[in-house]
Order: C-alpha cells, then sequence, then structure tokens
C-alpha cells in the first residue's frame, strides 16, 4: 500500500464539518472590474447585508494584499498573474473553511480570472463583472492613477495603457454608474442564495 504523502489532511476537520458548523456553505465571489468601477464599495455593502442574515465573510480587496502577502510583487505581467495565483489560493481555503469569501481585484484578463477559478474549484467560484466604464471610474479616481496613467507617470495601467478583457459569462454585472448601491446587492444575493446553505 503507497504510503500517505500528506497524513495531517485526514486528520483534520473536514469542510463538510466546518460547513455544518456554521451552517452556510463556503464560496468565493470574485469582482472583477476596472479600477474605480465600484468593486471594494459593492463587496462591503454585500458583507453587511450577508452578515445581517448571519453568514460569515472575508473581503480579500487588492489594496491590502499588496501591503502584505503579496508586497514582494510589482506590476509586471508575471508579478500580476502571481498575484491572482496566491490570492486564488488563499480564497480556496476561506471557502473550504465554510467562509463565504468576497474577494475584489481588476484580474484583467480572461487567462487570469480562469486560473482562479479552477485553483478555487468552479463550484465554488461565482464571478461578479462590475463593468462601470471607464470615464466614469476616471471621475471616481481619489488617487489621482488615471491622470497619472494619462500622463504617462504608470506604465500598464488597466483600462488606459494595458487591456482589460470583459468577461465572456459573469454570473452577475452590474454598471455601478446606472444602478444603485442597494439594487447592486440585491442583484448579487439573488444569484448567491442558493449557493450558500444557511441554517
Amino acid at each position: 500500500m503507497e504510503k500517505e504523502i500528506y497524513p495531517i489532511f485526514s486528520k483534520m476537520q473536514t469542510r463538510e464539518e466546518k460547513e455544518e458548523l456554521l451552517g452556510q456553505k463556503g464560496i468565493t465571489i470574485w469582482f472583477t472590474g476596472l479600477s474605480g468601477s465600484g468593486k471594494s464599495t459593492v463587496a462591503i455593502a454585500l458583507e453587511q447585508a450577508l452578515s445581517r442574515e448571519g453568514v460569515l465573510c472575508r473581503i480579500i480587496d487588492g489594496d491590502n494584499v499588496r501591503c502584505g502577502l503579496n508586497s514582494d510583487l510589482g506590476f509586471s505581467p508575471e508579478d500580476r498573474k502571481e498575484n491572482i495565483r496566491r490570492i486564488a489560493e488563499v480564497c480556496r481555503l476561506f471557502t473550504m473553511t465554510g467562509i463565504v469569501t468576497l474577494a475584489t481585484f481588476i484580474s484583467p484578463t480572461e487567462e487570469i480570472r480562469e486560473m482562479a477559478r479552477t485553483i478555487i474549484g468552479k463550484d465554488d467560484f461565482m464571478e461578479v463583472f462590475i463593468s462601470t466604464p471607464v470615464g466614469e471610474c476616471e471621475k471616481r479616481d481619489v488617487k489621482g492613477l488615471y491622470a497619472k496613467a494619462r500622463k504617462g507617470e504608470i506604465k500598464e495601467f488597466t483600462g488606459i495603457s494595458a487591456p482589460f478583457e470583459r468577461p465572456a459569462a459573469p454570473d452577475v454585472e452590474i454598471d455601478t454608474s446606472t444602478v444603485s448601491l442597494e439594487e447592486s446587492v440585491a442583484k448579487i444575493l439573488e444569484a448567491a442564495g442558493p449557493r450558500i446553505r444557511k441554517r
């Protein structure tokens, strides 16, 4: 009989046991869209709505991750891909623990998003495309990033000097320039509700 390489896994509490303890099913809701599109704003409002229903959530945000886990990475195509790979692995761990994980990342290409979906698991991955137009994103840009990108001070800036590939078939699509925050949350809850088992 072949020796088990990772014997600790068979001794750990199972995903099913953790989900039973929490009374919910783990899932990653992956927000993609341009900088300033409203990903984090919608995710925060969704977290609050789910928490009111007794659902345990965890937001994983691009800015916070860049200050900690991925502080060693730059913004080259290779580093961007590694950034998302690491995040997807973290999301998988939270999801396998039964936590509803809200990941807010530009993740500009289908290849990168498909990598995240594969790592997390297709059945545990829900894609929300925040499709707010670039012009509206620029108006909201409190950091001045778009202006710097227009001047060439920031290279490879998504939406200006680097491409953003629209998701082919997102589970939910929201343009926050035309849809209110309350309506945005309601749309996501409608789609995600059946996939989150609650007490």
